[in-house]
């Protein structure tokens, strides 16, 4: 929203004009740029390091937010809107001063000659003048704002936007010897067709897969639930016994360092086991047929009492189910595999699965990192690894070799450099590892650190821009290629391929097993026997 200060304002008679003691400049004359030692006359503003963003001018001074800094892992944002909010802090260029403008917000803008400031909080939007208390602001009434959307003029707006998003960001000026303007005349007819949003964006995926590239995507906006409906889970499987009770066949264990993956009936107190019967929920009986989950629709978050059985006797707990059981499965997958390992290995080997190249996958990396790298050797689980830009990171984290160490009396020896895998690397990869994960994998075999084991990798690693159409659909535009010196162009759209090819088979799938961890042990185990571990020196 953009209001103007020398024109009233529609939403309050008394927001008109500009604010108390600024006159108007009347017309401004053009600006000229001395750009010679342009960059020995930069000058900071007097504010720490922290997270800033949206600097904008205003009246007298500059405005920006001050966003909370919350790390990238889900246990960082717990209260952070409530203990540190996002702020509007303005700076003075006159008396060199900064001030809080606004305490607490989610989001702001100012008018063209910066005297005026709307900036919204939650479901609500004030305006009030640059500079004023927030006494001066008045609220507007977002109920009265009504909006007419003639949905087919809407589609060939957002189809229009998409194709000249595509002409203006592909990677090359040439778009890869595509017609594009033939390819956006190809599909037009077909919005004279279209009856629904649905429509539109299958009509968008066929456009941007004439480019044939990785990246190029399009999807709806998120669906958006209601919190009061979220299923409950248990953070346990569950089975019928056949004689119309459900048995809590296993329990996960959760992770304890993570708030997100906790394990509902393994919390302190609880005291189920697995074997017992899950006999009601909140007093109601659970249904033979259907079982418990019925009974927990809509309890995501919220206590509820359990009645469990073990040897004839009831006793009644109370959780609190989970809205997801996604964390809470994935580090049990990972603490299965870490002590499959183990076991295998004699202890030999560490563990680690990388999530993703993000800087969420970067962090969680690390959790693990210390212990695992303390090994004599490293299997490295890259399978369904997903993209993000740290791709380099953990190429380079994992290319670390131990060239010396530290000894002290007191302390046992550490390497030089920190956090650098002591042995023979083996990463395993599958046809699910994508983006950031093909180029982790391709950049190990083009160092020559590790073995790749497994199947060849998604094949996409050209980088992308985002953007969000008048919808709320985003649609993503391929930007950024990768070649590299060893293999040039051929990951994308091809993948990287496996050293030695090992496919899980679904007679392996039925039985539990896993062939590319047992093939990946197998020779991380061998490479250690012709490359010994980094060892310390004897003192």
């Amino acid at each position: 929203m953009t209001l103007l200060a020398t024109t009233p304002s529609p939403f309050a008679p008394e927001l008109g004009g500009r604010p108390a003691g600024v006159e108007d400049p009347g017309e401004v004359p053009a600006a000229g740029l001395d750009v010679a030692g342009l960059t020995g006359r930069i000058v900071p503003f007097p504010v720490a390091a922290g997270r800033y963003g949206k600097l904008r001018a205003v009246i007298a001074g500059v405005m920006w937010l001050e966003l909370p800094r919350a790390g990238e892992l889900g246990e960082a944002m717990l209260g952070a809107d409530e203990e540190h909010p996002t702020r509007l802090v303005r700076y003075d260029l006159a008396q060199r001063k900064r001030s809080v403008e606004v305490a607490a917000l989610d989001d702001y803008a100012v008018c063209a000659d910066g005297s005026w400031l709307a900036y919204q909080t939650g479901g609500t939007l004030e305006i009030k003048p640059a500079g004023e208390p927030a006494e001066k602001a008045v609220g507007v009434d977002l109920d009265r704002i009504q909006v007419t959307v003639e949905p087919a003029a809407e589609w060939r707006q957002m189809y229009h936007e998409t194709w000249r998003l595509m002409r203006d960001n592909f990677w090359r000026a040439d778009m890869g010897g595509v017609d594009w303007a033939a390819a956006g005349d190809r599909y037009r007819p077909l919005l004279d067709r279209l009856g629904s949003a649905d429509d539109l964006r299958d009509v968008l995926r066929e456009l941007q897969g004439e480019m044939r590239t990785s990246h190029a995507g399009v999807l709806p906006p998120a669906a958006g639930g209601d919190p009061a409906l979220a299923q409950g889970l248990l953070g346990a499987d569950i089975e019928p016994t056949g004689d119309g009770a459900w048995r809590i066949a296993r329990i996960l264990p959760g992770e304890s360092s993570v708030i997100g993956a906790r394990s509902p009936l393994a919390a302190p107190g609880v005291a189920v086991a697995p074997g017992d019967l899950l006999v009601a929920v909140d007093g109601r009986p659970v249904d033979p047929d259907v079982g418990p989950n019925a009974l927990l629709s809509g309890q995501a978050d919220k206590p509820v009492e359990l009645t469990v059985q073990r040897d004839g006797a009831d006793r009644r707990v109370v959780v609190v189910p989970l809205a997801s059981e996604h964390a809470t499965r994935y580090y049990d997958l990972v603490a299965r595999q870490r002590a499959a390992v183990r076991e295998a290995s004699g202890g030999r080997l560490g563990y680690l699965h990388i999530l993703g190249t993000n800087p969420a996958g970067w962090a969680e990396l690390h959790r693990d990192l210390y212990t695992e790298f303390g090994r004599d050797g490293l299997i490295v689980d890259m399978r369904e690894s997903q993209g993000g830009d740290a791709s380099h990171l953990v190429a380079e984290q994992l290319a670390r070799r131990i060239i010396g160490c530290y000894v002290s009396r007191h302390e046992e020896p550490s390497s030089y450099p920190f956090e650098a895998p002591r042995g023979p690397i083996v990463a395993i990869t599958d046809e699910y590892a994508m983006s950031g994960g093909d180029i982790v994998i391709q950049a190990l075999k083009s160092y020559r650190i590790a073995t790749v084991v497994g199947t060849r990798t998604w094949g996409g690693v050209i980088g992308c821009y985002f953007n969000v159409l008048v919808d709320g659909t985003l649609v993503t535009q391929p930007a950024s290629a990768l070649w590299l010196a060893d293999v040039g162009w051929a990951v994308e759209n091809h993948g990287a391929d496996p050293d030695v090819e090992v496919a899980i088979a679904p007679h392996d799938w039925a039985a539990d097993r896993d062939p590319q961890l047992d093939t990946a042990v197998r020779l991380a185990l061998q490479a250690l026997e012709q490359h010994p571990p980094a060892q310390p020196p004897t003192v």
